[in-house]
């Protein structure tokens, strides 16, 4: 097929023409050559002619307004690799490994081929959905998961907008699957009673107990130090926890606590008891010990003053909580558990989430909300108990 050239250029910036292969192409002039003087020149290319006139009178305009950038031969895979080797320098390692992970797994095998400026919301949607789609050789992927894929592609385009790559995120514009909140399964009055009386003597019953009374994490609850116990004031500044690379054979690590926010508490004074009575503990086993103990500085140890690792506080939980007729309760339910039991006794929502460490108030009442109700159910009962106490009904 012969040529076709139109010289008139798009606003009456550069030249159209008809290639060989039926498509056209657009040439323009993005400025000059600093070193040479020569004019720099690019070309933009389209299935019709009508298509490339646009595409070169948009470029134009943005030339002459200063807006224009270079088009980005990068595409999705080599961004995501730059992003994680110089953007994830605030990130906790747990964080950036499992970051990898889903990219590795998921976002590269689908996307990283793609050119990063021709990623488009279409594209990105079409992936999610596919998650969610049980696939040969793969289950569907549950909203949570599919949702926590999109905050690390999120992020990723993002930062490709704020160094100039992109012009706009997206993934902005992409809809996500319904994420149904879990219901949470704090202990009531009798089983407490009972894992109380069957923790009894055991050799974590007093880690459990502070756990149950404070609703720190369990990883608050293993790096917690004794610098931040104090006893005069009857305060725990919780700043630290114990954490442990994701990885297989991942070494254990000291890090901030869950949104890098310490805080401090004011426990009911018997949990400051028990924590007195550890200190005695920890100080008999240190003599025992002699030269093998290891000056941590921690509360709770192992018999050599080390840390305790989270599996071997895991596996004597399960057991405990299997021997009491309860195999599903986790460790964070004890958490749940200091959660409601302070709401019921009275404390206000924000209170309670100053204890908890929740970022806001409106995310303790989102996990909390249903506690709530009832106690608002219990007060107008209350109330109307006063109600015909007054009138003599």
């Amino acid at each position: 097929m012969a040529r076709k050239s139109n010289t008139r250029g798009a606003q009456g910036a550069g030249t159209i023409r008809q290639r060989k292969d039926g498509r056209w192409e657009a040439r323009y002039t993005v400025g000059r050559d600093p070193g040479t003087g020569k004019q720099i020149q690019r070309s933009v290319y389209g299935a019709t002619q009508q298509e490339v006139r646009k595409k070169l009178a948009q470029l134009t305009t943005a030339i002459d307004s200063g807006t224009y950038k270079e088009p980005c031969k990068m595409t999705v895979g080599q961004w995501l690799d730059i992003w994680m080797a110089n953007y994830m320098g605030g990130v906790k390692p747990s964080t950036a490994f499992l970051y990898g992970e889903q990219i590795r797994l998921y976002i590269k095998p689908a996307l990283g081929a793609v050119k990063l400026e021709a990623l488009n919301t279409h594209t990105i949607q079409g992936f999610y959905n596919g998650l969610s789609i049980e696939r040969e050789g793969g289950k569907a992927l549950s909203p949570k998961s599919v949702k926590n894929i999109h905050g690390i592609l999120h992020k990723a385009l993002q930062q490709a907008v704020a160094v100039g790559y992109i012009r706009f995120n997206p993934a902005d514009a992409c809809t996500l699957p319904r994420v149904e909140k879990k219901e949470i399964s704090p202990l009531d009055e009798e089983q407490i009673a009972t894992f109380l009386k069957v923790i009894e003597g055991h050799r974590h019953e007093l880690l459990y107990k502070v756990a149950l009374f404070t609703g720190m994490r369990e990883g608050e609850v293993l790096g917690l130090m004794w610098d931040c116990v104090d006893f005069e004031k009857g305060t725990i500044t919780i700043k630290r926890q114990l954490r442990r690379e994701q990885k297989k054979g991942g070494a254990y690590y000291i890090t901030t606590p869950k949104n890098d926010k310490p805080r401090t508490i004011t426990p009911a004074p018997w949990v400051m008891k028990l924590l007195r009575s550890q200190k005695a503990r920890q100080a008999e086993q240190q003599l025992k010990m002699g030269p093998l103990w290891e000056n941590s500085g921690m509360v709770f140890t192992n018999e050599t003053g080390g840390y305790l690792s989270y599996r071997t506080v895991y596996d004597c939980f399960k057991r405990i909580v299997a021997q009491m007729g309860a195999p599903s309760t986790r460790f964070h339910d004890l958490r749940h558990t200091f959660a409601v039991a302070s709401l019921r006794a009275g404390d206000d929502i924000k209170t309670v989430q100053g204890n908890l460490g929740h970022h806001t108030a409106a995310f303790t009442l989102d996990v909390y909300g249903h506690v709530t109700e009832q106690m608002k159910k219990d007060s107008a009962q209350r109330m109307e108990g006063f109600i015909k106490g007054v009138l003599n009904l």
